[in-house]
């Protein structure tokens, strides 16, 4: 037998949510809805019943009662309205670079969740340094964003000591990656600047350094920026995909490079 639902009002619902949008709270939702995706491609999801979930930094993700993953989503920083729109309520998630809209029609609204929530944690990544950048070697359009040939893995720098990945960028740029398993610090900054400017003495101006972390303290980035350096946080599930060999169903659902967003996965 089916079972019943007390429905939440559509007005009720946008209003809820649009104070949530806001005030950056989570919102959690489970309704009735349509999708459609502009962007990388074009996508509609007809009516059915599904998890609405919008983070307070933009993400917007849309589940269906089966499957870990999303059958549509746009990442963070997107920007996310709300209206009332011929008796439904329209959520529309968008963002300018790339240019893409994720539009959720919602004609019923079965349970509404919108709170603050505190999650300051760190996120301990599994393995260690060696298995992080053997795994960026392998797969560094997927972790880094962009497309690395690798020239040499632990490469060792005179005097300088031992980089972890000197690398080829697309324009012919020699590419240093320095690799942190945890938060990077000041001193991680400044090793990699060792190793930057030991392969510009040697090689000539057309030198990068890329720090790739799962994350980055502000005084480190500080000084990464002035220092002309770049940073790269390691999307940590792509990590684990990769290390696991998985990097085919990275790249077909969809989550290769830092761009994210858009496609229909699972239908």
């Amino acid at each position: 037998m089916r079972r019943r639902w007390s429905y939440l009002r559509i007005s009720e619902a946008a209003e809820r949510i649009a104070e949530a949008v806001t005030q950056r709270k989570l919102i959690v939702m489970l309704a009735s809805c349509t999708v459609s995706y502009e962007g990388r491609t074009v996508s509609r999801l007809g009516e059915g019943e599904r998890l609405i979930i919008v983070k307070p930094d933009g993400c917007t993700l849309v589940h269906r009662p089966y499957g870990s993953l999303p059958v549509n989503y746009q990442p963070e920083g997107s920007l996310v309205s709300v209206k009332r729109e011929e008796g439904s309520l329209v959520i529309v998630s968008a963002r300018a670079k790339p240019s893409e809209k994720l539009v959720i029609r919602v004609t019923r609204v079965l349970h509404l969740i919108t709170a603050e929530v505190v999650d300051n944690a760190e996120f301990e990544v599994g393995g260690s340094e060696r298995e992080i950048r053997d795994a960026i070697a392998e797969a560094a359009e997927l972790l880094l964003g962009e497309k690395l040939k690798s020239v040499e893995v632990e490469a060792k720098l005179s005097g300088a000591g031992f980089a972890d990945l000197l690398m080829v960028d697309e324009q012919g740029n020699f590419v240093v990656v320095e690799v942190k398993r945890d938060k990077a610090d000041v001193e991680a900054v400044y090793q990699l600047k060792r190793y930057v400017e030991h392969m510009r003495g040697a090689v000539g101006p057309r030198v990068r350094g890329i720090l790739a972390a799962p994350s980055i303290s502000r005084k480190a980035l500080t000084v990464l920026a002035r220092e002309g350096l770049e940073y790269r946080r390691l999307n940590l599930r792509r990590l684990v995909k990769v290390r696991e060999g998985l990097t085919r169903f990275l790249v077909e659902e969809g989550y290769g490079g830092d761009a994210g967003g858009g496609g229909v996965h699972g239908l």
